[in-house]
């Protein structure tokens, strides 16, 4: 956005508010917030805010009028998905400069959940609570480390293991779980305790959702 300014200034000028760095991952958990972002203009623009820029150079990177580009970014402002990080002044105007909150974006599960029993049911059955929240973590995780794989260049270390098992009662069933914690355990006793890199480690299992019981 513009504002006219008395003085003259023969060079630009930037002046930076004191703000916090941006987070590495932003979770909408709401339908306001997610209603703000679902315009392919807004996340066009939360691209070109990864660094803090004006309205005039977001809307040169995207090819839109500056108007245009104004409105969206009121709107990303007011959903907290941007923030007004300083001023430059250009000539005998002040450009605002803004940034997006976070580097990348998610939306979490919860969006949609319109219905209390999902969160009764949550409240009452802990280790599945475990289990959604882990996949949520596990999205937010995967959506950083893609960032800094595709804007910084990083070549990111991991591993993943997808197995199928079947158990032919409750009693076989609990007898692996209990195995695989235990060889789990040995690992983590092992390793855990050592200097170097942090990792984290994911252990789960539950019923397949997309195959029936043969």
């Amino acid at each position: 956005m513009l504002s006219y300014a008395r003085k003259d200034a023969s060079q630009p000028r930037r002046t930076k508010r004191r703000v916090r760095r941006p987070d590495p991952v932003f979770s909408v958990r709401n339908a306001e917030t997610l209603q703000a972002l679902a315009h392919p203009i807004r996340v066009q623009a939360l691209e070109a805010l990864r660094e803090p820029a004006s309205a005039a150079t977001v809307a040169r990177r995207i090819g839109l009028p500056r108007q245009k580009v104004n409105y969206h970014l009121k709107e990303l402002e007011r959903a907290g998905l941007i923030t007004q990080v300083g001023e430059r002044r250009v000539g005998n105007f002040v450009e605002s400069l803004y940034r997006a909150v976070a580097r990348t974006f998610i939306v979490s599960p919860e969006v949609a959940w319109a219905d209390a029993r999902r969160l009764d049911t949550l409240h009452s059955q802990h280790s599945l609570e475990t289990l959604v929240l882990l996949g949520e973590r596990l999205q937010h995780d995967a959506a950083a480390l893609l960032d800094r794989a595709a804007f910084d260049g990083e070549q990111v270390p991991s591993a993943s293991v997808v197995a199928e098992a079947r158990f032919a009662s409750e009693g076989e069933r609990e007898s692996f779980f209990r195995e695989y914690v235990k060889a789990t355990a040995r690992l983590l006793e092992q390793y855990g305790n050592k200097r170097g890199s942090p990792y984290r480690v994911v252990l789960a299992a539950y019923p397949d959702t997309e195959r029936s019981e043969a």
